[in-house]
């Protein structure tokens, strides 16, 4: 059974129409394991067929271990949206709800390769010159984590220092534990530098450089 929908399907169909370039969809799974493998390699599927621009390259974590550590990734289910090249965009957990939303928009943004961040921003990313990681717990019932992680995704297309993760909290709890997630969005840059709820741009940039130099 599908996963989307008619209506959402000629949504999605629509949203994706005008993509400024092609993308992978790379999804690590192991199924046997994963509690939501099989439906995000689902998703993915889905997704990647209605538009000729996006490729879904599916991949066993263990293995294509050689694969996931070429990609970063350290868990599952993991999607890497990568365009011409690879910004950093990580989904990890399934993306549902509205979440969703934010795999639309990280497709978009990756194809473009164009973040929509105010110039101060974009002029203080080009100094950053350590790697930052940015990870941002979510739930999908949560309507105001996809700002969060939209603007997180934003920051790593602007800046090759930076890598930017969802992170479902309910399917990472070990996380959730480790980073004191109460509640969501909770954002964690550099392992100890934390931003409770949406906060702005200006905001996160200010935690960003609190993190660099911690």
């Amino acid at each position: 059974m599908p996963l989307l929908n008619d209506e959402i399907v000629e949504q999605v169909k629509q949203e994706l129409a005008d993509l400024a370039g092609p993308v992978k969809m790379v999804m690590f799974t192991q199924e046997f394991e994963c509690e939501y493998c099989a439906e995000t390699r689902q998703l993915v599927e889905e997704i990647a067929a209605l538009s000729d621009l996006i490729t879904a390259e599916v991949y066993n974590f263990v293995t294509d271990a050689e694969k996931a550590e070429e990609l970063g990734v350290d868990k599952i289910p993991a999607i890497a949206i990568v365009g011409a090249e690879d910004y950093g965009v990580r989904f990890y957990g399934i993306p549902a709800g509205y979440e969703f939303v934010s795999l639309l928009h990280a497709i978009k943004l990756v194809a473009a390769g164009k973040p929509e961040l105010s110039d101060e921003t974009l002029e203080a990313l080009s100094s950053v010159g350590a790697l930052v990681h940015v990870q941002v717990f979510v739930t999908p019932a949560c309507p105001y984590c996809q700002h969060s992680v939209m603007l997180a995704h934003q920051l790593a297309v602007a800046s090759p220092n930076v890598r930017a993760d969802m992170v479902e909290a309910q399917e990472f709890p070990h996380l959730s534990i480790k980073y004191q997630v109460m509640g969501v969005p909770r954002t964690v840059i550099n392992e100890k530098t934390h931003i409770e709820g949406a906060a702005p741009e200006p905001m996160v940039m200010e935690k960003l450089w609190e993190a660099l130099a911690a």
